[in-house]
């Protein structure tokens, strides 16, 4: 080989010598850039401690009885929980209905809200599905099982061995359907 081969061939292992560096290091480099990427846009964040149900570990040392309770103020609903309580470990998902039932011949249009016994608990009861996000429209007569879904953070003081969940129906104003005026008669 000559001298100006061998000088190539210095300069072209030379050069990807220095492609392969800089690959290693950007491929080294791409864990914490996708981890600032998912922090600043919320997305797939798994360092969120805010997050609801950050705490997936359920404690199965302790047990927490959830009472459940429903009423209605103003609004002509049946309106219940589809079982009086339940026993579950903090950090365990768990899934209730409640029955509710239009008892008017008409549309009625009801917000549910909630409130907790003892009140500290409501810091501690991490809703992922309610019926109370939204207003409720029943139509004459009928009848509905709506679900909740929630999870008790194990963060719970361990004094706390029951928790009343209450839910309040009131009826919004001004969302009432209002009857169809009767047709004309011919003539009329």
């Amino acid at each position: 080989m000559n001298s100006e081969t061998r000088s190539d061939n210095k300069r072209t292992l030379t050069r990807l010598v220095v492609v392969a560096a800089v690959m290693f290091g950007f491929g080294y480099a791409l864990v914490p850039f996708y981890q600032k990427i998912c922090e600043v846009t919320g997305i797939n964040n798994l360092l969120n401690a805010d997050d609801p149900v950050r705490s997936t570990q359920v404690d199965t040392t302790r047990r927490v009885t959830i009472e459940f309770d429903a009423n209605t103020h103003g609004l002509p609903w049946s309106f219940k929980p589809g079982q009086a309580s339940v026993t579950v470990h903090p950090g365990e998902l768990v899934h209730v209905k409640y029955l509710v039932q239009n008892t008017r011949d008409r549309a009625v249009t009801g917000q549910a809200i909630p409130s907790y016994g003892p009140q500290l608990a409501g810091q501690h009861f991490r809703k992922l599905d309610c019926f109370c996000f939204a207003r409720q429209t029943l139509g004459a007569g009928e009848a509905k099982e709506m679900p909740v879904v929630f999870v008790i953070d194990p963060a719970l003081p361990k004094e706390v061995n029951t928790i009343t969940l209450s839910y309040t129906f009131f009826e919004v104003a001004g969302t009432a359907t209002a009857t169809a005026p009767e047709p004309r008669k011919p003539g009329v």
